[in-house]
């Protein structure tokens, strides 16, 4: 688990260098998203998959929004997205919203599909700060253990 964790920073790392010195607010908020996703997996006692794509997930909402989403959001983005795409049925949207930052935003399954892998979905992240809209796309695969991986 710490190993799959380890590759995936120095991976992080590795590829993101010219995106640090290009927008370094996106960057620390993909590296703080990541720990943040993986630390939510940990938590909930996922393997080494679950937090593997967690950290994944969280990378992906914590580039998205920079720094400008504060620990609540992050968590509640990260419920609603666990939420989303265990039970929400396709195109249906499963919100979230922070009353102390105004920041919501949304976690909506785009397609459900059978592959090799197992089951999974595609999903649209939907986030509102300060009424701009950012959007990221993403697919997720469950696994044998019944968690939800992100796909890289």
């Amino acid at each position: 688990m710490e190993r799959v964790a380890a590759l995936m920073l120095i991976a992080m790392l590795a590829t993101g260098c010219q995106t640090m010195q290009d927008n370094p607010k996106t960057s620390i908020g993909a590296f703080g998203g990541a720990a943040f996703g993986g630390l939510i997996a940990a938590a909930a006692g996922g393997g080494g998959a679950a937090i593997a794509g967690a950290v994944i997930g969280g990378a992906l909402l914590g580039g998205l929004a920079g720094n400008m989403l504060d620990q609540r959001d992050k968590r509640m983005a990260a419920e609603a997205q666990q939420r989303a795409l265990e039970s929400a049925p396709t195109g249906k949207p499963v919100a979230w919203t922070n009353p102390d930052t105004g920041h919501s935003g949304t976690v909506t399954p785009t397609r459900t599909y059978h592959s090799g892998n197992g089951y999974c979905r595609e999903f649209q992240n939907d986030v509102i700060i300060g009424g701009k809209s950012e959007k990221a796309y993403g697919t997720a695969c469950r696994q044998p253990d019944g968690s939800w991986k992100v796909q890289a």
